[in-house]
């Protein structure tokens, strides 16, 4: 029954679009206070996170539709057209994302607003985010000394560092001319995206 939470609570906090604690945060937290087996939390977390990032990219592609100008969402339906040509170089790219420290929020809201195949995105995702989220997990199960306060540090510098580069990355991809930089080899920004 406690391994339905993990599958829930991973999937819950990959359907959050802004800031929300990573998914690996609710395997340790689940794994260190109920004393689980660390391999069947990844092997229910994990698909949980890529089911919650999967229905996040169908809705933020909706809500993008009501706020995004038509021209930044021409501009995303090219690049989501120039990702879906490649699809091993698309795999290779969220492989690597995934092993990162990186939210996969910026990740998925793109794939979402470009239109790519999320389905096209998440086997990769789930190699790496297995590999990635094994070693958070595992090293979290050893870090935790006390669960008197399990919340404690979960807030520290690292996890607002690493949510700051993800909301950067998310503004870069929404800001910049892609007819410019694909089509002319130029970096241009185009603020006026917004309705």
């Amino acid at each position: 029954m406690i391994y339905l939470f993990v599958f829930l609570g991973s999937l819950a906090v990959d359907l959050i679009p802004v800031v929300a604690p990573p998914a690996w945060m609710v395997m340790t937290f689940l794994l260190v206070k109920y004393h689980l087996n660390p391999w069947l939390v990844l092997a229910v977390g994990v698909p949980g996170s890529a089911l919650g990032r999967y229905f996040f990219s169908l809705y933020i592609q909706r809500f993008s539709g009501k706020v995004i100008a038509r021209q930044k969402k021409e501009q995303l339906g090219y690049v989501g057209k120039k990702l879906d040509r490649r699809w091993w170089q698309t795999w290779l790219f969220v492989f690597g994302y995934t092993l990162s420290p990186l939210s996969t929020t910026a990740l998925f809201t793109a794939a979402g607003m470009t239109k790519v195949p999320v389905m096209h995105l998440i086997p990769p995702f789930l190699a790496g985010k297995f590999i990635s989220d094994a070693a958070m997990v595992m090293a979290g199960r050893y870090a935790v000394g006390s669960l008197t306060d399990p919340l404690h540090g979960m807030l520290g510098w690292k996890s607002l560092l690493t949510g700051a580069i993800a909301l950067l990355i998310t503004a870069a991809f929404l800001f910049i001319d892609w007819h410019a930089l694909l089509e002319k080899k130029k970096i241009k920004f185009n603020f006026s995206i917004w309705k």
